[in-house]
């Protein structure tokens, strides 16, 4: 599961289990963006407290893992990388790739899409009622094949976002189960997210 996680919140966490859960997934791996390319630097907090607070947030799951692959990575953080580097490590695995149907339905965009679907399948999660129907105006760029490759899970906690837990630091509101109080605890602790406009 990738993603910014700018901050993690519990929207992720479920999306997660019910990919995990849905997919029969042995685990899931989350994978903090080193330096995410869609995304404007400034209000984005370091790659190390977002990779602490994901460890945070995920410790208590046994079938969760994190990974600093992306953190690591010198460059922009591109999913076709990602995968590239985990079916290198074992091509005998079945690997998902887990984000918000938002950003799969932009996917088209994305640094070499063929090769995420070379190496991987995504799992598209979306709010309950959500509708997926552009995935089919996909096939004019990427190929019929590809798209069958991206399965659409709905998953209710998805109303929660980190751009509104970031708005209600930054409102002085409380966060409080939107995060796991690990997460709220640390941006506490190192104030993160309070003088972002």
């Amino acid at each position: 599961m990738g993603g910014t996680f700018n901050p993690i919140h519990y929207g992720h966490l479920v999306t997660a289990e019910a990919a995990r859960d849905a997919f029969r997934l042995d685990r899931v791996i989350f994978i903090p963006a080193g330096h995410p390319p869609h995304k404007v630097e400034m209000g984005v907090a370091s790659p190390e407290h977002r990779y602490l607070m994901t460890f945070l947030a995920i410790a208590p799951n046994f079938h969760f893992e994190l990974s600093r692959v992306e953190i690591e990575r010198q460059g922009p953080s591109y999913t076709s990388d990602t995968l590239r580097y985990f079916h290198m490590m074992d091509d005998s695995i079945d690997w998902y790739f887990i984000s918000g149907a938002d950003a799969i339905l932009e996917i088209a965009s994305w640094h070499y899409p063929e090769d995420i679907f070379r190496y991987g399948q995504l799992i598209a999660a979306s709010r309950p009622g959500y509708s997926l129907s552009r995935l089919q105006a996909l096939s004019d760029h990427l190929g019929e094949d590809e798209v069958r490759r991206i399965h659409q899970l709905e998953v209710p906690a998805l109303a929660i976002s980190s751009s509104l837990v970031r708005q209600r630091i930054q409102s002085g509101l409380s966060i409080k189960y939107l995060v796991p109080e690990a997460v709220e605890h640390y941006i506490a602790k190192n104030g993160l997210y309070q003088g972002h406009p």
